[in-house]
């Protein structure tokens, strides 16, 4: 059930940045972004009305810090994409979301079995190799790589930080994490200048976005309840793979051949940790 989540997770996660890729194609990334985290809190809020919850300081202590790093992970991930790095940014924080919380999980006793730990060891190239652009031109590597492990090292702390919230606390830290990522991405934005505020109708677009995200963060915190937090941060990492199938079907973009790799090993990276 947790591989299943996880997978679920997955999807979410791939099909929110693929709605909101296409919608940020002709408004404020930022905007949409924000509109994003804010219609998922609210999705998330008005859940905890029917899923009683009660979470303690340490878990919205938790809920914080995932928040955080869910705003900075994406911040960091735009700034990189908007600076035409996507090359180096995308498979450098797909690689790191799944690197951190496999660490904390080791470091926390966490033991997979062997077949386990070999479809990890397989899904992070499938990630890199999935997640990463062909050169259209010239690119700064050095700063691509910063924006890709900071951005890394944020959604990576998300999946950390949620495994550490019980069942018991419900939804509400959810929704706190949520509104804290809205909170973080309008802070890095007017840091760095950038327009933020959704003027656009079409901004609107990113509820839809934000909806699936949310329903990605929610599977992926249910899935952490009964698996190895190793396990279950690994397959949501594969998220990529959905989002470049969906532009391949959808909007018949051309899927390269390491791309095409890249998905291969995702589906035996997931047929091995789900036989361990």
């Amino acid at each position: 059930m947790a591989v299943l989540l996880s997978l679920l997770a997955a999807a979410s996660y791939g099909l929110a940045d693929f709605v909101g890729g296409v919608t940020s194609r002709r408004v404020s990334p930022w905007s949409v972004a924000l509109v994003a985290q804010v219609g998922g809190a609210t999705l998330v809020f008005l859940l905890t009305l029917v899923v009683p919850g009660s979470p303690t300081r340490a878990d919205l202590a938790w809920s914080l810090v995932a928040g955080l790093g869910n705003g900075f992970g994406t911040a960091f991930l735009y700034r990189g994409l908007s600076s035409g790095r996507m090359g180096v940014v995308a498979p450098v924080s797909g690689v790191g979301a799944a690197v951190v919380p496999v660490a904390v999980g080791v470091l926390t006793g966490e033991r997979p079995d062997t077949l386990v730990w070999l479809g990890i060891l397989i899904a992070l190239p499938a990630i890199w190799l999935v997640a990463r652009e062909p050169a259209t031109g010239p690119t700064r590597l050095g700063a691509g790589l910063l924006d890709g492990v900071l951005a890394g090292l944020g959604f990576g702390t998300l999946f950390a930080a949620l495994a550490q919230i019980p069942k018991e606390a419900g939804f509400l830290p959810l929704a706190l994490n949520q509104v804290v990522a809205g909170v973080a991405i309008v802070a890095v934005a007017t840091a760095l200048r950038s327009p933020w505020l959704p003027r656009e109708p079409r901004a609107l677009g990113g509820v839809v976005s934000g909806a699936l995200g949310a329903l990605a963060t929610g599977a992926f915190l249910v899935a952490t309840h009964g698996g190895y937090l190793t396990v279950t941060a690994v397959i949501a990492s594969l998220y990529p793979a959905f989002t470049v199938m969906l532009a391949a079907f959808v909007l018949r973009e051309h899927v390269h051949r390491a791309q095409a790799i890249g998905l291969g090993l995702c589906a035996v990276a997931v047929t091995l940790v789900a036989a361990g």
